[in-house]
């Protein structure tokens, strides 16, 4: 028995990475999945690889209007929500002083703002259908340190925050919020946050030799977590910040 069977679900940032993983996944759990992406292109390519009710949609999360369209999307074709990801996120390298405003308001946007819209919009419909889980994805720099990720860390730690917070709002309407904390994991995004270093190659290194089991986290490790968290079996885990990080936080 697939454990999401007959699910609607909705990943965003589901058009590479983490988020790609995580859309595979649920749908393999039997899930139908809204594939979102500001990348319309990689949304539809990733709904086509999943196949059957699949389906891709743009949008920017930064938009409170484009997330309320997103959701209404969903439950206008499938006549509900049952699982909200939100994954779209970005991230920059630096430490404060070093961090320009813009970028500190572009991260903020995204990642804890896109993270706010998604679920503002998931719930009510989730509560219209009597019930769902939302699964934020934060990271481990939401609960301890990491060199030179000041706004990143800032920003998912705002996204741990908020997840205990409405899960105590909504827990009597059965909407279940927890959020994911991934250590290091092997995307595009690692090639992007090396590339601004003076030697990438080396610098990836270092991310893989932090990781106490010795190599990056798959985006399919993550994927496996969400997929329970989405499942009736995690009924009694509630705002909580499930770690998958190969060991990092252990130390």
């Amino acid at each position: 028995m697939r454990r999401l069977e007959g699910k609607r679900a909705i990943v965003t940032g589901g058009g590479a990475g983490i988020g790609r993983a995580i859309a595979q996944r649920l749908a393999d759990e039997g899930a139908r999945v809204l594939v979102a992406d500001l990348d319309a292109d990689a949304a539809g390519t990733v709904a086509a690889e999943l196949g059957g009710d699949a389906r891709g949609h743009r949008v920017d999360v930064t938009s409170e209007d484009d997330v309320a369209a997103l959701v209404a999307a969903a439950v206008e074709a499938w006549g509900g929500l049952d699982v909200m990801v939100n994954n779209a996120g970005i991230g920059v390298a630096g430490p404060v002083t070093e961090t320009s405003g813009e970028d500190w308001a572009r991260i903020m946007a995204v990642n804890l703002t896109g993270t706010f819209h998604g679920m503002k919009a998931a719930i009510p419909a989730m509560r219209e259908s009597g019930g769902g889980s939302v699964v934020n994805i934060a990271s481990v720099a939401a609960v301890v340190g990491v060199k030179d990720r000041a706004a990143y860390s800032a920003s998912k730690g705002g996204i741990y925050a908020l997840t205990r917070a409405a899960a105590l709002d909504h827990i009597e309407e059965g909407v279940r919020i927890n959020c994911v904390c991934p250590g290091t994991v092997d995307t595009p995004w690692i090639g992007r946050i090396t590339a601004g270093y003076e030697d990438p190659a080396d610098a990836r290194a270092q991310m893989q030799a932090r990781q106490p089991h010795g190599r990056f986290v798959a985006p399919e490790e993550i994927a496996a977590m969400v997929a329970y968290l989405a499942a009736d079996e995690a009924g009694s885990v509630i705002g909580a910040a499930m770690i998958v990080d190969g060991g990092l936080t252990a130390r």
